[in-house]
């Protein structure tokens, strides 16, 4: 049942709290960012949870760095980085201050601005479909008009450029969890990490592609 849009930001308490309780609880929470050329607004249909010291697949697995420096904190506020040399994904700061974790925002449907998100999203590539304007953690960036200046953004301040706000629905809809896409190493091992989350029954929801594992002597052909 759908309720009227609740566009009050998500507090700071909300997001001081253990990653694997905030990643899931992130599902149907709606991301509005601010622009000059007007706002976007996107529903998140899917995330993933990355817990620092205690996860190999997170990039604070070995300490802090100059790259992942916002990792570990305050909470609520945006950790961005590159991927390929190409690609920005964001994620959200979570936990006490001082141990990284973070959620990275995988994925959500477009619920106001799909014009302005599809301009953004030809500019750099071919959109065949709606579904596909924010589907997977790249795409969602764009579609946003985020870049690396949006690192260590707050996304719990009111009036932001970039906030996170209350559900759409009255109550949260079914998820599921599984292992992460493209983690490689152990981090990758979904029965032992399925800090994955999405949304049942949305198409907007990312396929999931496991790591390339390179062949070794005994699975080359």
């Amino acid at each position: 049942m759908i309720a009227s849009p609740d566009r009050t930001p998500l507090p700071r308490g909300f997001f001081d709290r253990p990653v694997l309780e905030v990643a899931p609880d992130l599902l149907g929470r709606i991301l509005v960012r601010s622009t000059p050329d007007g706002p976007i607004e996107v529903r998140l249909t899917e995330v993933e949870a990355y817990d620092g010291a205690n996860d190999p697949g997170s990039h604070a697995y070995r300490g802090m760095t100059r790259r992942n420096t916002v990792m570990f904190g305050p909470a609520g506020h945006l950790y961005c980085y590159f991927t390929y040399g190409m690609h920005v994904c964001c994620n959200v700061v979570c936990g006490e201050a001082g141990r990284a974790s973070a959620v990275l925002l995988r994925a959500g449907e477009i619920v106001d601005g799909v014009d302005l998100a599809w301009r953004r999203r030809e500019a750099v590539g071919v959109v065949d479909s709606e579904r596909q304007l924010a589907r997977g953690p790249a795409r969602l960036a764009v579609a946003l008009g985020l870049d690396m200046r949006a690192n260590g953004a707050d996304v719990s301040e009111a009036g932001g450029e970039i906030v996170l706000h209350r559900q759409q629905v009255v109550s949260l809809p079914t998820h599921k969890s599984g292992p992460r896409v493209g983690v490689s190493g152990s981090g990758g091992e979904g029965n032992r990490f399925p800090w994955r989350y999405w949304l049942t029954d949305e198409r907007t929801v990312s396929a999931y592609r496991p790591a390339y594992r390179p062949p070794t002597s005994v699975d080359a052909p």
